[in-house]
């Protein structure tokens, strides 16, 4: 007969705790990591719960989305994922020709999607990216490192030079467009609400 910590029950209620634990510590909404991991909400919910005991491809579909080693998911004692993650420049995704003239290198991990987004935009002489509205709430920063970039939101523009920063709502119709010369910017896209 099974001891208390390894009925079913108590190791599916242990599990459970485990993933959500895992899942919170990434800053992922149970959606993110079912979008992530192929799994459906409902029975993420259910596995976080210890009220269902998941397939062992379920559980493989899950440590590929958060990037660990399945005895992580058992195991606290085994590191999820090293303190720092890193993502070298080659690997950092590149999207050519966003806009006339405009390159984008995505440079938050995937798992940011639709939370927090880092871009290093290179835009050539008189280059402009408009953007339509993004959902309620959403917010970006656009900092100049080199050339000069003008940035409209709803209506009002401004001007920026290397080094200065703009803060505007992305919620509304905006743009950002070079001046004469070539120009490169981070962008960081928060959506909030």
């Amino acid at each position: 007969m099974p001891d208390a910590d390894h009925k079913p029950s108590a190791v599916n209620a242990r599990l459970g705790r485990r993933l959500q634990a895992l899942r919170q510590e990434r800053g992922l909404t149970l959606a993110d990591l079912a979008r992530l991991s192929g799994v459906s909400r409902s029975m993420l919910s259910q596995i976080e719960r210890g009220a269902s005991s998941p397939t062992v491809a379920t559980l493989l579909n899950l440590t590929r989305a958060l990037e660990i080693e399945f005895a992580a998911l058992v195991d606290e004692a085994v590191p999820a994922r090293p303190a720092i993650r890193v993502i070298a420049a080659g690997e950092a995704p590149v999207i050519e020709n966003y806009g006339t003239g405009c390159t984008l290198r995505i440079l938050s991990p995937p798992e940011q999607v639709d939370a927090h987004e880092v871009y290093e935009i290179r835009l050539e002489a008189g280059a402009r990216m408009d953007s339509a509205p993004h959902r309620r709430g959403c917010r970006e920063q656009v900092i100049a490192l080199d050339g000069a970039v003008r940035v409209t939101a709803d209506g009002e523009g401004r001007d920026l030079g290397p080094g200065d920063t703009a803060l505007y709502p992305a919620d509304v119709a905006h743009a950002i467009a070079a001046g004469e010369t070539p120009a490169r910017i981070l962008l960081i896209v928060r959506f909030e609400g």
